[in-house]
């Protein structure tokens, strides 16, 4: 195991029913690397255990005056010396890189999970959770994984110290080997109140965390609306809490590391008090003597892994309970890929559920009332959503039972708010793409040339506008711009299906009007779902659909349906909510003068005609 393998090419499937298990498969997944330190680790524990014994014997053989044994003491110090070196030298390297390969797993693990699940993560568990876990809590995880072999290699070294004193001096090294242990297990009590504050303390640390990432992302909204002082009031507060949970904790952690030195003290007193009564006897030498008083002060050191390792696990339980939650996430409707080799499926997209019917080789646009409900009809569109229900089916395969990344290859859904990433507009359009369609094509049908401008401006020594940089998540771009960008992006990937969920929502209608001219002329023959209420997109779809309630009720082109369908007019026309009931008294009254929604004087038909007569205008404009 060495560093260089990092990233695996398979980090092997997790544990994850509990934290303790997930420690525990971590451990096992890296045992080569756990037997190195463990073998370095006697070997740095004995040979600084061992030099207490060295110093006896040359203590003894002075009082002696024997120059031979005064020889032999200084050579086995010196190999002593030498193994301490080499052991902590070697001991310190596999330690390290026992701890970034555990947290490299870790990391890789939540990687792919995060991946496989896509937007139903964040539904599932709080954003700052997965930040929690990605960041602080892998340290944690790798800090008691490597921690784990450097207690063992201790308490094997504790064990055979006391072993050795009690037949090396019978009388004081049974007081040893009665009192060490009891010194190991001191702390035990205190154990789980320091775990219970820990625990407290990683919840508000997550929450906070959490707090400030909503806070950063929505920063230009809150500064829009004056609101940026009280959500900064109230992470200040959630970072108080924080401190204070913190302060608890290491309150908890100083009372363990005091005990830590305050037992092997007394211990330290009781020997050395007992063995001036049986050197005064005639029962010891002076030799026996100083090697037990050192035995006992070296041993201090390994047993401080004892308090290292119970705070390790203390810090990392919550940690690895945390990932192991992550971790076990599955999305409702995975069938583990039932018909995995099979090539992406094209045809016609057909969602059972709702009767929706996407042909292919068609633009078809979606009208739904409710956005939330648009946005779940969206992601089941992709096929494994994030909630149980019927598959959809393209060509007549289900998507939820063709493997993950085959269904993301034929069905491409890009949702209300698309991510950018930072990074050059080049790493942006850097996605599996057929290669049917380049970047520049892709830009100019989503009417990017204003967002180009912007990215070579705001881009120093940037002569091609593909090598300008895109800030964290577009954040030097406003809303329009960003939403553009993230559509071209979607147009060069050049899927079998690509739906595309209210993709001009934040541009003004002369450009709504050219995107949707240019979608359809660069999406001539493929399929493509369209989610929206807009006038102008809805005019350039070849089959329009109104989705009310959870189904189909009205199929066919957007005039036509201005006319025929009160539902429809009320959602693209924004009338009242009076008529959107579609019931047959709103039917009724729709065309009637001084209909709701009108004025007096007018009529629905009137209405309808100022709603085609503004389309055209924006058209000739456009």
């Amino acid at each position: 195991m060495q560093i260089q393998d990092l990233p695996y090419p398979d980090p092997g499937a997790p544990d994850a029913r509990s934290g303790p298990r997930f420690l525990w498969w971590l451990f096992r997944n890296q045992l080569d690397g756990q037997c190195k330190a463990l073998a370095w680790g006697l070997l740095h524990f004995l040979s600084v255990s061992a030099l207490p014994f060295c110093v006896g014997v040359a203590v003894q053989a002075v009082v002696d005056r024997s120059g031979s044994r005064l020889a032999l003491a200084g050579g086995l110090l010196a190999l002593c010396c030498a193994g301490s070196a080499l052991g902590d030298t070697f001991l310190h390297r596999a330690a390290v890189t026992n701890w970034i390969t555990a947290a490299a797993r870790v990391q890789q693990v939540l990687a792919r999970k995060a991946a496989h699940l896509g937007s139903a993560l964040t539904r599932r568990v709080a954003a700052g959770e997965v930040v929690a876990v990605s960041t602080g809590d892998v340290e944690k995880i790798g800090w008691f994984v490597e921690a784990l072999s450097r207690f063992t290699a201790a308490a094997v070294t504790i064990v055979v110290v006391c072993v050795g004193l009690v037949v090396y001096q019978p009388a004081l090294g049974v007081v040893v080997a009665v009192g060490l242990p009891v010194l190991a297990l001191a702390v035990l009590p205190l154990l789980p109140r320091a775990t219970r504050r820990a625990d407290v303390q990683r919840e508000k640390a997550g929450r906070a965390t959490e707090l400030a990432s909503d806070t950063v992302a929505g920063l230009r909204v809150l500064r829009g609306i004056g609101g940026e002082e009280l959500f900064l009031d109230r992470y200040r507060a959630a970072s108080q809490e924080v401190r204070h949970a913190a302060v608890r904790s290491a309150r908890m952690w100083s009372l363990i590391s005091a005990i830590q030195v305050l037992l092997p003290g007394l211990l330290l007193i009781t020997v050395v008090w007992y063995g001036v009564r049986l050197a005064g006897a005639g029962r010891v030498d002076v030799g026996e003597l100083v090697a037990v008083y050192s035995s006992v002060m070296i041993l201090t050191y390994p047993l401080r892994h004892f308090e290292e390792i119970a705070m390790a696990y203390s810090f990392s339980r919550p940690s690895a309970r945390r990932a192991a939650r992550v971790l076990s996430l599955e999305r409702a409707t995975d069938t583990g890929g039932a018909r995995a080799g099979t090539e992406p499926p094209s045809g016609d997209l057909y969602d059972p559920a709702t009767g929706l019917l996407a042909p292919a080789g068609r633009l078809t646009a979606v009208v739904c009332g409710d956005p939330d409900a648009a946005g779940r009809l969206a992601e089941r569109l992709g096929g494994h959503p994030s909630e149980k229900g019927e598959s959809v089916l393209l060509g007549g395969v289900p998507l939820d039972e063709v493997p993950l990344d085959t269904a993301r290859t034929a069905v491409l859904v890009q949702d209300k708010d698309p991510v950018l990433l930072s990074g050059t507009l080049r790493d942006l359009f850097d996605v599996p793409r057929s290669g049917d369609v380049d970047p520049e094509p892709a830009l100019v049908a989503a009417q990017c040339q204003d967002v180009l401008a912007a990215l070579v401006q705001g881009s120093v020594g940037a002569a091609d506008p593909m090598d300008s940089r895109i800030t964290e998540r577009g954040r030097s771009l406003s809303g329009g711009q960003r939403q553009r960008l993230a559509l071209a992006r979607s147009l060069v990937t050049d899927p079998e299906v690509l739906v595309l969920d209210e993709p001009t929502s934040a541009v003004d209608s002369h450009t709504e009007a050219r995107i949707a001219q240019g979608v359809r002329e660069l999406r001539a023959g493929r399929t493509t779902v369209v989610f929206t209420s807009s006038p102008l997109l809805l005019d350039r779809a070849d089959r329009v659909v109104l989705v009310h309630e959870g189904e189909v009720v009205a199929v066919g082109v957007h005039r036509e349906l201005l006319h025929s369908e009160p539902r429809y007019r009320a959602v693209v026309t924004r009338e009242p909510d009076a008529d959107r009931d579609g019931s047959e008294d709103g039917a009724r009254q729709s065309p009637t003068p001084g209909g709701p929604g009108l004025p007096a004087g007018a009529d629905a038909g009137s209405g309808l005609d100022d709603v085609l007569k503004e389309l055209e205008e924006i058209e000739e404009s456009a």
